[in-house]
């Protein structure tokens, strides 16, 4: 296996994969671009040292980036050269554990999405299974124990200096603000890896769940059970919770998890509203959470600053680029009365910043007139001692 691995092509593979997914620096400050160099000057010598297990894994570079709680979350930026390795290690491994993945897991597999994970929670809560078991693993990438994970691993991976490898990764120290942490478990957030890694941990609960011939729903490590009384949804979660913490050694957030109705649920940032349609009492529709909405207005709100440094087309490119993924990914839901709302909020904000950006009196009022408003309001206007916000969404600026 190292030999495919370590394949010209699928190295060359691996770099292009690599330099596709940008990223920041590891702790050796070395970029993506300078990939291409590090092939062409030292490759028979990375691959040698690789071949003989000679080969190091540099540290982790631990950044924190904020989450929408107010809490942050520890990424793991592995360094350039180890993202290659790993890149590669994945495209040859990945085969071998995709096809025997359950149906029913929906993160970071081909095929498979956000929106498939809702429909299909959609499907089980419409047919009846409306008493859910919300369960939420507890910093599951930092509680990954490696053991267990490297013996689901040697299943279907014999080689030894693959599996040295990937050892060797996983027992990398993490520098968090110039501390190097040595990592006795848990997979670093933010290397190639880590989804198939966290996929092949937790296919061992799908195929718990599969056994007992339950109706589940996963995505990487959001997972939920969906029944239709409330007592079988209590024993499913009591015996859930033993299995993930005898068998997987992974602890539950208890404050988080517990059996849930629909209009309670909260799936990927999706929830479920009763619909008022004749003849469908007791099916759901799909609506967006407070929580989503809330994320994107921030987004928004950062690049419609007046103060922030960006020129007006550049603010228009941000937005369309902001709001285009976010509708892609929300396009099931019924968003059209709250999009149309937040669009007349965002066109304030822009008009906003068009009003502070021609700051001098005189400038407005020339600037107004050649938008069509006449000369006397455009005077009144360019001399308001109302605020730009006021002024904004006045109907004689509505440009």
């Amino acid at each position: 296996m190292i030999d495919q691995i370590l394949q010209r092509r699928n190295l060359l593979r691996a770099m292009h994969q690599v330099q596709k997914n940008k990223g920041s620096a590891g702790v050796d400050y070395m970029p993506v671009t300078k990939l291409s160099e590090l092939l062409s000057i030292d490759k028979e010598g990375l691959t040698a040292k690789v071949r003989s297990g000679k080969y190091l894994p540099q540290a982790i570079l631990g950044v924190e980036i904020p989450k929408g709680n107010g809490k942050t979350r520890l990424l793991g930026i592995p360094t350039v050269t180890d993202r290659l390795l790993q890149q590669a290690v994945l495209q040859v491994i990945n085969a071998r554990f995709e096809f025997e993945f359950s149906e029913n897991s929906y993160g970071f597999r081909p095929n498979k999405s956000t929106q498939k994970a809702v429909m299909k929670a959609q499907f089980y809560i419409n047919d009846g299974y409306q008493n859910i078991v919300d369960i939420d693993l507890q910093s599951f990438f930092d509680e990954v124990d490696h053991s267990i994970l490297l013996q689901l691993l040697y299943r279907k991976v014999k080689c030894p200096e693959t599996l040295r490898l990937i050892r060797k990764w996983l027992k990398s120290p993490i520098l968090i603000k110039g501390k190097l942490i040595k990592r006795r478990k848990g997979i670093p957030q933010g290397s190639p890896l880590s989804p198939l890694l966290s996929n092949i941990m937790l296919d061992e609960l799908d195929k718990e769940l599969e056994r007992q011939n339950l109706r589940f729903v996963r995505y990487a490590d959001d997972f939920s059970i969906y029944l239709k009384t409330k007592e079988s949804a209590r024993k499913t979660g009591n015996s859930v919770y033993k299995f993930l913490k005898d068998k997987l050694k992974l602890p539950i957030n208890r404050e988080k998890s517990g059996i849930r109705r629909p209009i309670q649920f909260t799936i990927l940032g999706f929830c479920f509203v009763p619909t008022y349609v004749k003849g469908e009492k007791g099916k759901y529709q799909l609506v967006v959470s407070d929580k989503s909405w809330k994320k994107l207005k921030q987004k928004l709100k950062i690049i419609t600053r007046k103060t922030t440094p960006m020129s007006f087309g550049e603010r228009i490119q941000k937005l369309n680029e902001v709001q285009r993924g976010w509708v892609n990914n929300f396009r099931m839901a019924s968003v059209y009365g709250k999009l149309k709302e937040l669009d007349g909020w965002i066109r304030n904000r822009l008009r906003y910043c068009i009003w502070h950006h021609w700051k001098k009196p005189e400038r407005k009022r020339k600037n107004l007139i050649r938008l069509g408003i006449d000369q006397n309001h455009a005077y009144a206007w360019s001399r308001t001692r109302k605020g730009g916000w006021s002024a904004s969404r006045r109907n004689k600026v509505q440009f």
